[in-house]
């Protein structure tokens, strides 16, 4: 299972690659604000993290993750959550 660290870890690593710098947040920072990604940016990142960690995640979810902290929280929710069954 994969820990809130590790899935921070990782968020970091994805945002420094997307912006072209090494990027430190605190969980309370604002993914956008002072990171310079606009909207092109930030659509690139989330699909970067539905790639790594295997996940959808909904234009309704990400409304709501407005900081790094929330993200984490939404990813390491849809990690434990079981997945939707698929409809015959």
């Amino acid at each position: 299972m994969t820990t809130h660290g590790e899935i921070r870890q990782t968020l970091m690593k994805l945002i420094s690659e997307e912006t072209g710098e090494l990027v430190v947040l605190s969980d309370t920072q604002s993914l956008t604000e002072g990171l310079g990604m606009d909207s092109v940016d930030f659509v690139s990142m989330v699909m970067q993290v539905e790639r790594r960690f295997r996940i959808q995640l909904t234009h309704e979810e990400l409304r709501g993750a407005v900081c790094l902290g929330d993200l984490v929280s939404l990813i390491g929710h849809k990690l434990v959550a079981p997945p939707a069954a698929i409809a015959a």
